[in-house]
């Protein structure tokens, strides 16, 4: 579908990628991978032509759509969030206007109007509109949303609006950046489900490990200007990048063995009549070796002691027959509450259901309005939301606010600090007034680590950071002694983190003793959610849709022409099945074979023997060449045979 040849692209002097190629085929799901302006963004860039590569080409395969979906920011105007989500092409959308105009007394020219109808009915709008009502609810829309104009709502919200956009338009290949972002859990683990049965290709920019590890079939790496394809999903591709660096060093450790050992024979005997001649073959032998690059050095984890909170009483929170209400909404009513020292509690549950307002109550951002808020003993509360900037002084530059506190930390602790947050070189320099939204919810996040309460409260910590940030984070927080209280949609943080989940529904609240998997296996989240928004298109859960609420009215007795053409259907299925599900066993088998021959090749160059034996090194490193190739290409088959494979199965349901 999309084929990338010998793409180079430079910024200010600096090479992004250099001589790199990329295949997209049909139903492929690719993970971008790579540190902080790698390039992964650029990439996209040039993929939808706003950007041309300094060499090489892009082709996309004829008639082909793409969507894409940016990470931070897209338009929205005065149309209903229902006509942003239905704006799949430019003539759909006008076709809308138009027609809202007439129906509303607004348009006079009746041939605008039935063209307008007809350009609608062409592009299949009647059809989209119920796809369209079950993707927004999907994403945690209520129906009162739909007819609500899209610039009225956050800037989130409105990211969710063009994500539905792009699944109801369902183009050919799918660009995500960063597509997690502005979802609250439950509306992810939708998402998540949707895609696995999304008939197009897709090729998605994320630091979401889990989510990565749910939906790809293989990870394609930026970094160092190369692009390097790996088989898998998110955990197989870090097995098998480190494995990848231990084969390269240990073939650079060889080669540099092999050059030393040759150099140091022509030095020697350089001088001497008799061996000269035999030196200088060995200086020439030197220059035909194809050298094998230096190892990249691997960035080193950050670790660093943070500072701790006082210790706090027993009893660190309370709330008592609290009510709250937004307006005649109200959210709870009698609310009981409580938190203890230690606990690291993460607050689940469906869109509007009350999370954030009840962070918001235990942080004293929201005022009681009826009933009791109480801090334990020697409790200090601080509280980390997305928006949570009012504390950044705009003078002051990075490095200047990460220190103003009471107890500032040293320079370069606070540089360490701000480092693995993606504050590197001169960015701590700046002034808070230049950066961007990002940016200052991150250095809030530095600011309460370096200065801790003993009760954290924390709305989504891990949105804008990268994996390595969201690594320093868990170290920062498996640290602390205090009490945490957190929402997060990353799976993988959640994981690392909470030790107790606290789902909230309909403004009440349900326990959970144990960690986010053991809350998976008490509840029924993900199924209970795909129910309420089930229909024809509606994406399916461990191989089967959720019931509709509809059953399947048919005759008393099915005619047998009937049933035989549905049993040979099922065994065209099961035949088709059984044949892919042989190849796939035999590409495995040999899979398996030729990465055993890898590593006993490399084993074998880290023989130091091997280089006294007259060309052995060299034959070793040729066949380790083949073995790289063969491995390279039955990998590729064994892709496509996966995904051809779950088509059939999903098929056989």
């Amino acid at each position: 579908m999309l084929t990338a040849s010998q793409l180079s692209k430079s910024f200010a002097g600096r090479a992004l990628f250099e001589d790199v190629s990329l295949q997209v085929n049909r139903g492929d799901r690719i993970g971008l991978v790579g540190p902080n302006g790698a390039g992964k963004s650029t990439l996209f860039s040039l993929i939808l032509g706003e950007t041309s590569p300094d060499n090489g080409t892009i082709a996309i395969e004829k008639n082909a759509t793409i969507g894409f979906l940016p990470q931070e920011t897209a338009a929205a105007g005065d149309e209903t969030v229902l006509e942003l989500a239905l704006a799949v092409s430019p003539e759909l959308v006008h076709a809308q206007k138009v027609i809202k105009q007439h129906e509303a007394g607004h348009g006079s020219d009746d041939v605008a109007y039935h063209d307008a109808l007809h350009v609608f009915d062409e592009h299949g709008g009647w059809e989209l509109e119920p796809k369209a009502n079950r993707v927004l609810a999907g994403l945690a829309f209520r129906e009162t949303d739909f007819d609500r104009p899209a610039r009225a709502l956050s800037g989130g919200w409105v990211m969710r609006a063009h994500l539905a956009r792009l699944l109801v338009m369902q183009p050919d290949l799918l660009l995500l950046d960063e597509p997690t972002n502005h979802l609250d859990l439950e509306s992810l683990q939708w998402f998540q489900e949707y895609l696995r049965t999304y008939p197009g290709a897709i090729v998605m920019i994320s630091h979401d490990r889990e989510f990565l590890n749910q939906l790809v079939g293989s990870i394609v790496e930026i970094a160092h200007t190369k692009l390097v394809r790996y088989r898998g999903n998110w955990d197989q591709y870090v097995e098998q990048k480190a494995a990848r660096e231990e084969q390269h060093l240990a073939a650079y450790k060889n080669q540099q063995k092999e050059i030393a050992s040759l150099q140091l024979f022509a030095d020697r005997f350089r001088a001497k009549a008799s061996k000269a001649s035999q030196a200088q073959s060995k200086l020439k032998q030197i220059e035909r070796i194809k050298k094998i690059a230096a190892p990249v050095a691997r960035g080193k984890t950050i670790k660093f002691h943070f500072p701790q909170p006082v210790r706090s009483g027993l009893r660190v929170i309370t709330l008592k027959d609290v009510d709250h209400a937004y307006g005649d909404l109200e959210v709870y009513r009698g609310l009981q509450f409580q938190a203890e020292r230690g606990q690291r509690m993460v607050l689940v549950g469906p869109n509007g259901a009350g999370k954030s307002t009840l962070l918001k109550l235990l942080a004293g951002a929201l005022p009681v309005q009826q009933g009791v808020r109480e801090l334990g003993h020697n409790v200090r509360s601080g509280y980390f939301s997305q928006n949570r900037i009012d504390v950044l002084n705009p003078s002051h530059t990075v490095l200047e606010s990460a220190r103003d506190m009471p107890n500032p930390v040293s320079e370069q602790t606070a540089r360490t600090v701000l480092g693995s947050f993606l504050f590197r070189g001169d960015d701590v320099f700046k002034t808070v007034a230049v950066l961007s939204g990002g940016e200052k919810s991150r250095l809030a996040l530095v600011r309460l680590l370096l200065d801790p309460p003993n009760l954290l409260l924390m709305d989504e910590p891990t949105t804008h950071l990268d994996v390595g940030s969201i690594d320093a984070l868990i170290g920062a927080l498996k640290q602390y002694h205090g009490t945490l209280i957190f929402i997060s949609h990353d799976v993988h943080f959640i994981r690392a983190i909470a030790t107790s989940v606290l789902h909230i529904n309909a403004g009440r609240l349900t326990f959970y003793p144990g960690d986010y998997d053991y809350y998976l296996d008490k509840s029924k989240a993900v199924s209970a959610k795909l129910a309420l928004t089930a229909g024809p298109d509606a994406p399916a859960v461990n191989g089967r849709k959720p019931e509709t609420g509809k059953q399947n009215v048919s005759g008393p007795r099915k005619q047998k022409e009937q049933k035989r053409a549905e049993a040979e259907a099922r065994n065209a299925i099961s035949k088709a099945k059984r044949e892919k599900e042989k190849r796939l066993h035999e590409l495995e088998t040999k899979i398996a074979a030729l990465e055993e021959q890898q590593k006993e090749l490399a084993a074998a160059l880290e023989d130091p023997a091997v280089y006294q034996l007259g060309g052995r090194a060299t034959a070793i490193n040729r066949d380790l060449s083949v073995v790289a190739h063969d491995l390279a290409r039955l990998t590729a088959e064994w892709e496509n045979v996966t995904d051809s494979k779950s088509i059939v199965s999903r098929s056989d349901k």
